[in-house]
């Protein structure tokens, strides 16, 4: 069986290595050793000057918007993994849905401006698939009108866009270690910032509110991580160049193995120097050609993902206004099978699969 993904482990033996030092401090989360460790560690990998390791990606997103002091409309992108939408309407914002670029598949830079009210307070936009957004525009846009910008860059451990890391662009950034990603905890996430103020008010958030354990200042929530996310982390940071060298080598393969295929491939955004190869998805001209190639790969035990379908201005919890581009892309694309030991073989047998159906 070929799941869309698979989640890499590192060798059990220097896992238990950090287990082990944590049985002996019997010290499991509130900020422990490892979790300083990981996150010096990933300052220094990713080149940033600040971050703060959370439980997961959503709740990340969900800081940002409270540290921010976000109110009334949000604009975003309707395609995503819902928690970009549902994050803003779980912090009792407003999503204003603003078309993609049917080539990028991030929201359209050109469309925003049109879709700001006297309500609007912020531009939440996702880097789809690791693939960096219009940030020049956007945050011109933000400049122009007065609003804050987060991004959404659950996909985008490594990505570079114009020298620097994806992650220091926008008021804040938010990223997912979930066990499906490049580099994971099992479950975590992360935010950055630029910001050595807004760094210190979403510490705050991000445990209680504690100044000192006897007093507080102002709301927050549990959102810290424990020691043994950080010990996997910490294995798994040992092996990310490896793991972005070999992804890069398998997006690749796809590329040439599927270039006869009648089908639109990502768009690699103009600035972005190195693009992690997060996802491979491929857009069919039909959602009809998109189910029978389903169909054909299950029969062999491969299993693909529509990411991202719905389109999420569609969800029935939110204001719906048309986003064409977003509906149309959400209903054709596909996500193939990539992870770190998907062999050329396998690929080479998903790739004859989908051109036999394209064939018939």
């Amino acid at each position: 069986m070929i799941n869309v993904t698979k989640t890499f482990l590192p060798p059990i033996e220097e896992y238990q290595e950090y287990v082990s030092s944590i049985f002996q401090r019997a010290w499991l989360t509130n900020n422990g050793p490892l979790l300083n460790e990981l996150e010096l560690k990933l300052k220094a990998y990713l080149n940033v000057p600040h971050l703060l390791f959370l439980s997961n990606g959503t709740v990340a997103i969900q800081i940002a918007i409270k540290a921010l002091e976000l109110k009334g409309e949000i604009i975003t992108t309707p395609f995503s993994y819902v928690a970009t939408t549902s994050s803003i309407v779980w912090e009792q914002c407003k999503p204003i849905f603003v078309d993609i670029d049917p080539f990028t598949f991030n929201i359209d830079p050109y469309k925003i401006e049109a879709a700001i009210t006297p309500s609007t307070t912020a531009i939440l936009a996702t880097h789809v698939f690791g693939n960096p957004c219009a940030i020049d525009e956007i945050q011109n846009v933000a400049n122009k009108n007065g609003l804050k910008v987060i991004y959404d860059a659950a996909h985008c451990f490594g990505t570079i866009y114009k020298g620097k890391s994806i992650f220091t662009y926008g008021d804040i950034s938010t990223t997912s270690f979930h066990a499906t990603k490049l580099f994971h905890t099992s479950e975590g996430g992360a935010v950055f910032t630029m910001q050595p103020a807004l760094l210190k008010k979403m510490a705050l958030l991000r445990n209680f509110g504690h100044i000192t354990p006897t007093s507080f200042d102002g709301v927050g929530i549990n959102a810290k991580n424990s020691e043994f996310h950080a010990a996997m982390g910490l294995c798994v940071l040992k092996y990310a160049d490896i793991l972005r060298s070999r992804r890069k080598e398998q997006w690749n393969n796809y590329l040439n193995l599927l270039s006869g295929l009648k089908v639109q491939f990502l768009t690699i955004t103009n600035g972005t120097e190195e693009y992690n190869g997060s996802y491979f998805p491929i857009v069919f001209e039909t959602e009809e050609q998109l189910l029978k190639s389903v169909e054909a790969l299950n029969l062999q035990y491969v299993y693909p993902r529509r990411y991202f379908y719905p389109s999420l201005n569609t969800l029935n919890y939110v204001a719906s206004n048309e986003c064409h581009e977003s509906e149309k892309i959400a209903k054709t694309i596909l996500c193939l099978p990539l992870f770190h030991d998907l062999s050329y073989v396998e690929q080479e047998m998903i790739a004859r699969i989908l051109l036999r159906v394209q064939n018939n």
